[in-house]
C-alpha cells in the first residue's frame, strides 16, 4: 500500500523541482499555503477534487503522483487484486467521507483516464461537503446503494446503475441509508 505521506512527498518533490514556491502554487491551485503544507510535510491526503487541483497547477496529469512505475502497453489488473491508494478526504483533518480508492491503472503511463474500484464505508453524516474540479466522471454502482449530490440535486442509485457527470458542478458521492457501497469510478480532466 501506498503511503499517505509518499503522496505528499511526490507533490513536494515534483514542485521543488520545478522550481515552484508553496505560496505560487496555493495561489495557481485555488488553496491555502498551510493546506499544501499539511499535504506535502504531514502527510493529509487532499480530496480527489483538490488533488485535481494541485495537478493541474503543476501542468501534471494525476498519475503522476499516483503511479509506482510506468508501463507502456496495457495494463491488466486481475480480480481479486487491491492495492488501495490513500483514502482521499475532504479538506478538512477530520475526514467525514470514507472512500477507499483502489486504481485500475496505476501502471499505465500517459493515461488520460483514472479508472478505480472505490469502497463507500458507512457514515452516519447528513451534512455532505461537495467538492468540484474540471473534468468529467461515470460511476457505475456494482454492490449497495449511492446517494450523489449533484448541485441542487440527489440521485438515487442501485447496483447496475450508472451516471455520467460534469465535475465542475460540485458533487459527492456517499453510500445510501448508511450502508455499504462499491463502485466503479472513472474519473476523467483535461491536462
Amino acid at each position: 500500500m501506498k503511503g499517505k505521506r509518499n503522496l505528499g512527498a511526490k507533490i513536494k518533490a515534483y514542485r521543488e523541482f520545478r522550481q515552484i514556491p508553496i505560496e505560487d502554487l496555493a495561489v495557481k491551485a485555488n488553496l491555502e499555503v498551510k493546506q499544501l503544507q499539511r499535504i506535502e510535510d504531514k502527510g493529509v491526503v487532499p480530496s480527489l477534487g483538490h488533488l485535481i487541483k494541485i495537478t493541474r497547477a503543476l501542468g501534471v496529469r494525476i498519475g503522476t503522483f499516483l503511479d509506482d512505475q510506468g508501463q507502456l502497453g496495457p495494463v491488466v489488473v486481475k480480480a481479486g487484486t487491491k492495492d488501495p491508494l490513500p483514502s482521499f478526504s475532504t479538506k478538512d483533518d477530520s475526514a467525514r467521507e470514507h472512500l477507499n480508492f483502489f486504481s485500475l491503472a496505476q501502471d499505465k503511463t500517459g493515461r488520460h483516464m483514472e479508472p478505480f474500484t472505490i469502497e463507500i464505508e458507512p457514515s452516519t453524516y447528513s451534512d455532505y461537503k461537495l467538492s468540484s474540479h474540471e473534468g468529467e466522471e461515470f460511476i457505475y454502482v456494482l454492490e449497495g446503494e449511492v446517494e450523489i449530490n449533484y448541485g441542487k440535486d440527489i440521485y438515487h442509485l442501485q447496483a447496475g446503475d450508472s451516471i455520467y457527470l460534469d465535475s465542475v458542478v460540485a458533487h459527492n458521492v456517499h453510500g445510501y441509508g448508511n450502508e455499504k457501497a462499491r463502485i466503479l469510478g472513472v474519473v476523467y480532466y483535461p491536462l
